[in-house]
């Protein structure tokens, strides 16, 4: 044998013991490098093998003598290198006829053991429950030779003593009697049906017959009052055709009246419409220019007097506002006057009562004077009386007077002295 690598396919596992390895090298579906003489190499099958497990007469539990047949799957596991090593120490060397049968006396026991465990109607109705029981038990203990089991089914069932046949006879006639009583039942229930179906079908009838009838009788009652309404409607609707006709009639008489009406209406319209217009027009021409004038003219002259009312009143006013100054002014002068007439009374009091007459005397032109300046002064002077007193320059100088005889008060009131008093004296 020449060194070189030796190959195995998918379905076989290289073994290799000898110089370099301790324990042997297992090559599942591959090639290792192999050493002559040193070294040895050998293969074992990991093809699946189709095991028919035969087990006849085995009594069960009950102890009846059943036959069965199961159909098994196995195969030496080379995935698990544990397993394939098992399978190496146990079947190295051996062929798959010699493998084959040790894995069916193994499972053939198993299923014998299982068997003796259950009833005949155990096995015979739940094949399932003795497949996977038998599995189980067989798998426990082919894996410890490096042996999987990948499938059992219960193919058959037999028994030499009639037992199973007595159990089918026995469930066939339990069909049967089932079926009997399912058919007199279901004839029963058919007939009861039917039965119930005619009454109703007769009452159904009869219901619609009476439906029938009264739908017909409504429809005749109906049918005939509206026949009644139809040829009153009818007559109605002539009378109303008439009445309609006369109302029209007089209507069209009352149209033309009212037309006639409208039309002389409108004549007296046009007249009174004229009659306005020429009032209208003579207003226009003469009454209207005439008022016009007149109103222009009253207003003219109102204007007129208001004016010369306003005038008047703000000449007084003037004059008013000026004497008020002027007074004002004298009444300054004349203070300061009478403080000097009163130092020049100190040094003339022996002159007595004639030196102050005759100081009033020579001071009243002066103050008559002063009161008439702004008098002089206006441009024109517009008098407003009610009639009843002095008008004119009469007037002018009875307000001069006034205000000069005012004078001796003044003096009175500034100096004490009454300068009418003193006059009478003298």
């Amino acid at each position: 044998m020449s060194c070189g690598f030796v190959t195995c396919g998918p379905n076989e596992a290289l073994v290799v013991s000898g110089c370099c390895y301790g324990k042997p090298l297992l090559v599942p579906g591959g090639r290792v490098f192999v050493w002559p003489i040193v070294q040895q190499v050998q293969k074992i099958s990991l093809n699946t093998m189709t095991l028919q497990v035969e087990s006849p007469t085995v009594y069960t539990c009950q102890g009846v003598p059943i036959s069965v047949t199961g159909i098994a799957q196995v195969k030496i596991q080379g995935q698990n290198e544990e397993m394939l090593s098992t399978a190496c120490e146990q079947f190295l060397g051996k062929n798959e006829d010699e493998i084959h049968n040790i894995a069916l006396v193994t499972l053939e026991g198993h299923q014998r053991a299982i068997m003796g465990s259950m009833t005949v109607e155990e096995i015979y109705k739940d094949r399932k429950k003795f497949s996977k029981e038998v599995f189980e038990v067989a798998s426990s203990d082919l894996v410890n030779m490096g042996i999987t089991v990948v499938s059992y089914t219960l193919k058959d069932i037999r028994d030499e003593e009639g037992y199973l046949k007595a159990l089918g006879m026995a469930r066939t006639a339990e069909v049967k009697r089932d079926a009997r009583i399912g058919e007199a039942e279901a004839r029963r229930d058919a007939q009861m049906r039917e039965a119930i179906a005619e009454e109703q079908r007769m009452a159904s009838r009869f219901l619609n017959d009476t439906e029938i009838a009264k739908a017909q009788r409504d429809f005749e009652l109906k049918k005939a009052a509206y026949d009644v309404e139809v040829q009153t409607k009818k007559a109605e609707a002539e009378m109303a055709f008439e009445l309609q006709a006369a109302k029209t009639k007089q209507r069209i008489m009352e149209e033309q009246m009212q037309v006639k009406v409208v039309e002389r209406g409108q004549e007296i319209a046009v007249q009174a419409q004229e009659m306005v217009r020429r009032e209208r027009e003579l207003d226009a021409t003469v009454k209207r220019p005439a008022d016009a004038e007149k109103y222009r003219l009253e207003k003219m002259a109102e204007a007129n007097k208001l004016r010369l009312v306003m005038e008047a009143e703000a000449e007084a006013e003037a004059i008013r506002i000026r004497g008020e100054a002027e007074a004002f002014a004298i009444e300054a002068k004349a203070k300061a006057e009478a403080s000097q007439m009163a130092k020049k009374a100190a040094a003339w009091n022996e002159y007595g009562h004639a030196a102050m007459v005759d100081m009033m005397l020579d001071t009243l032109p002066k103050v008559a004077a002063e009161v008439a300046a702004p008098l002089s002064q206006a441009k024109k002077i517009t008098m407003v009386s009610n009639g009843s007193g002095s008008i004119g320059a009469e007037k002018l100088t009875e307000e001069v007077l006034n205000i000069v005889a005012r004078v001796p008060e003044l003096v009175k009131t500034l100096a004490g002295v009454d300068v009418a008093k003193s006059v009478h004296a003298a």
